[in-house]
């Protein structure tokens, strides 16, 4: 009863209508409430001194903001705080004092009537709105059990506030201020608090606080929860694997990761690793001893040490006594020509034989159409000296990580695919083949695979290569690397540079056959199933097969067409049929069908203004037709045939050249005012560009406007400049073979390429002529024919119009069937 009195009287004591103004930054008091405050800032201390009285009443306020920020007076206006009265007053040090105050009852800041030294400030008593009645009850019960919930989960609330709360629970208000103090809420949801004049609002913001901090209680708690399972969890296997350590050692075992660790050091000091290869192991094994074998890092060192332990780092080819001999015959028996690449292999024998040892290997690279044996030469020079044989195929490659490996810091990191060769051959001195070189894609956003290459191709660097997942030098010096490409010019030049390029241009029709008699029917006829005896070839029918149906550099239409007619011979003899089959022309139409290249004799007819080019293409040699037609006009030159700038440059050129030479070709200057010209090379969808076909331009040109015909039994190719002389050109072996196969007897050609023909096969150059020239007055003299009568030039188109479609239909009609690439006129 007479608590019940003091508080009546406390709130209902009178107040002056100023009071001094104290504004708190980090905690507030209640009324009915004490508490405890430390005062440093220089107007509250000013205050205080002012008034040294025991029993001085205060206007309290929360003054938000950083402590350092100065405090706006003119911000309370219209705010509520606390009227409070000052109990006790201790001095401390540092120019501090501590007071203890007491809450009376919620005031309103009406005005600030002085604000230096102190602030004092006008105040009115403020009036609370009581709360509703149908829900004071519950709101009540929700914040004491939400109270409880908190001091269950929350070690900084004091067991009692629940049991405090609960015994105030008769008066609202002063229930919500209470909770407010003990509940350690933030100084702005304090304030927010005294502001609420409304009770149920009061109410209702406080378990509004509450309940969110009961979320993030239970959260935290969780989390605790889960962290301590897991520590006991660690502690518990720590304590059991040391009992288990102990156990191990009473019985003299020996734990499996220590043991483990101990084999690899062993095996290290084994293996007579390099120095500092041994040492990275050795340091990488220590390191591993102290992971956890359950640990993921512990899994990628492993994998490392796996890694280091399988590569060759010494061991070697064996060493017998190189037979040149034999080595030669070896090549011999599997393949059939290929002279340069067979004498270059057996000069790098003799000197590793000479020197006892092995010296750099020297990078040897195959260029050539495809079918010509590229890839196969390779494998057959890895069993002929007696080393392990391995084909990268790097086609396509377009990541750098894809050769140099990829850092041990990404997740499935792992060497490149050249450490991954050496690790399944286990020798350091392999024969490997990097198929395709021309083929990797180079510059983009995983770097430049091609620039990776340099440092693995070029003999001078890479006795020390660094693999980014090994981190160690690799000696790749005493490997003999082996490249193939289709085509040279595919390969970056830096590192074109650093091999030795060996041109395989491809194959006559003398050969195909051989080759046919010697590797091809045998090993076709056995994959059939069939015998010689159920099928006979004749040297006529194979050359027929190569010359009508694969006119090609390579074997591989070859071989098919020869496959297609084996594969009916086994039908036929699985459905019973007996005898041999003997494979004449009149068979192999027979099963083959129409033929798809035609007779060439139809390709001589001579005609005004067409003549037969030689080009170079990634696939070997071809032959090209280019047509001038003249009619009248004003004048143009039109010229069709999808042509790149170099070859329309060249048809430019051409055309001067024939009006600075129309009086010595009998053509009149009216004829280039009142003329129009065509220039259109067929096979429109193939795309055309170079030099080199500088003098056939020509040609066609000054055939259309003089009306002479050019002889058709004869290619040529070669590039001219504008005074006429006959420039020096590249694939003369590829051009000639492409006239040899298309029955062409007779080739110009510069006469700066006469060095070219030592490598043009002797049987091809047997049955061949060759002009050399070095200006195109001697083309001219060559290749025109006089002007036929007006009688005869009449009937000179229809003889020409049916050689003109085969001839097309024989030429790059053909060839985009087989390769739909681009075609060069020139190398």
């Amino acid at each position: 009863m007479a608590k019940a009195q003091r508080k009546d009287e406390i709130l209902k004591s009178e107040l002056p209508p100023s009071l001094p103004l104290m504004a708190l930054r980090s905690t507030i008091v209640y009324p009915l409430g004490t508490i405890a405050v430390q005062m440093g800032a220089p107007e509250n201390l000013s205050l205080l001194r002012a008034h040294e009285e025991s029993g001085l009443i205060v206007a309290l306020v929360v003054a938000n903001g950083d402590h350092d920020e100065p405090i706006d007076n003119a911000r309370f206006r219209g705010r509520v705080g606390v009227a409070a009265r000052v109990h006790e007053r201790i001095n401390l040090p540092g120019d501090t004092v501590q007071i203890t105050l007491q809450g009376l009852r919620r005031i309103v800041i009406e005005d600030m009537v002085q604000n230096e030294p102190y602030p004092v400030a006008m105040i009115r008593a403020a009036r609370e709105t009581p709360a509703d009645p149908g829900e004071i009850d519950d709101l009540v019960a929700r914040v004491v059990s939400a109270a409880e919930t908190l001091a269950e989960l929350i070690d900084r609330i004091p067991d009692e506030v629940p049991a405090i709360l609960k015994m105030n629970v008769s008066d609202p208000g002063r229930f919500a201020d209470l909770a407010a103090t003990n509940m350690n809420l933030r100084i702005a949801d304090k304030d927010e608090v005294l502001q609420r004049l409304d009770v149920g609002q009061r109410l209702r913001f406080i378990l509004t606080r509450l309940e969110r901090e009961v979320g993030r209680a239970r959260v935290m708690e969780d989390v605790k929860r889960q962290t301590e399972i897991k520590i006991e969890q660690h502690q518990r296997e720590f304590y059991l694997r040391q009992q288990l350590r102990a156990i191990q050692a009473e019985l003299g075992e020996a734990d499996p990761g220590e043991k483990e660790a101990i084999d690899l050091l062993k095996k290290i000091e084994d293996a007579k690793l390099p120095d500092k290869v041994a040492q990275e192991a050795r340091r990488e094994t220590e390191r591993m001893r102290m992971l956890s074998p359950a640990s993921s890092e512990y899994q990628v060192v492993r994998t490392y040490l796996d890694w280091v332990m399988s590569l060759p780092w010494n061991k070697r080819s064996g060493e017998e006594e190189i037979d040149l001999k034999k080595v030669e015959a070896a090549l011999d028996d599997r393949h059939y020509g290929l002279d340069e690449a067979k004498e270059r292999i057996i000069e790098y024998l003799a000197v590793r034989k000479l020197r006892g040892g092995d010296p750099h290997g020297p990078i040897l690279c195959f260029v050539g159409p495809p079918g010509t044996g590229k890839t196969s030469l390779g494998e057959a020079i890895g069993k002929a000296i007696g080393r392990e044989f391995y084909r990268i195929s790097v086609g396509g490659v377009r990541d750098e990580a894809e050769i140099r490996g990829h850092r041990r810091t990404y997740v499935g990191a792992m060497p490149g695919l050249i450490i991954q060769a050496l690790r399944r051959v286990a020798v350091k001195d392999p024969v490997l083949m990097i198929d395709e070189i021309d083929k990797m894609s180079g510059g983009g956003p995983s770097g430049d695979p091609t620039a990776a290459m340099l440092e693995v191709l070029d003999p001078s660097q890479n006795n020390s290569f660094v693999d980014h997942y090994l981190n160690l030098p690799f000696d790749l010096s005493q490997c003999l690397f082996i490249c193939t490409a289709n085509n040279l010019y595919d390969i970056p030049a830096p590192l074109r540079d650093r091999m030795e390029i060996i041109k395989i241009a491809g194959y006559t029709i003398e050969e195909k056959v051989e080759i046919a008699w010697r590797y091809l029917l045998p090993r076709l006829l056995e994959e059939h199933g069939i015998s010689d005896k159920d099928l006979q070839f004749t040297d006529e029918s194979l050359s027929f097969i190569s010359n009508r149906y694969s006119r090609e550099a390579g074997l591989r239409n070859f071989e098919r067409n020869l496959a297609a007619i084996m594969r009916k011979r086994a039908r036929a003899k699985a459905e019973g049929e007996e005898g041999a089959w003997v494979v004449d022309v009149e068979k192999v139409e027979e099963v083959l069908g129409i033929p798809r290249y035609a007779v060439e004799e139809a390709e001589k007819i001579p005609e005004v203004g067409v003549v037969t080019g030689l080009a170079w293409t990634s696939t070997g040699g071809d032959i090209m037709l280019i047509e001038a037609l003249r009619m009248s006009g004003q004048g143009r030159l039109t010229v069709t045939g999808q042509l790149g700038d170099v070859m329309r440059e060249s048809v430019d050129a051409a055309y001067s050249y024939v009006r600075s030479r129309a009086k010595q070709l009998d053509i009149d200057d009216s004829v280039f005012r009142e003329s129009d010209l065509h220039i259109h090379l067929p096979a429109g969808a193939i795309p055309k560009d170079g030099p080199n076909a500088g003098i056939t331009l020509t040609l066609a040109i000054a055939s259309a406007l003089s009306g002479r015909p050019v002889r058709r039994d004869l290619a040529m190719t070669g590039e001219v400049t504008l005074r006429g002389k006959v420039l020096e050109i590249g694939g003369v072996k590829e051009k000639v073979l492409a006239a040899y196969r298309s029955g062409l007897r007779e080739v110009i050609m510069p006469k700066a390429n006469e060095k070219d023909l030592r490598d043009i096969p002797e049987e091809v150059k047997t049955h061949m002529t060759f002009r050399f020239v070095e200006r195109m007055d001697e083309v001219l003299r060559i290749a025109l024919l006089p002007a036929l009568p007006e009688e005869l030039a009449d009937e000179l188109p229809s003889q020409a119009s049916n050689g003109v479609p085969d001839l097309a239909d024989t030429t790059m009609h053909g060839n985009r069937e087989e390769e739909p690439m681009s075609s060069q006129i020139g190398a």
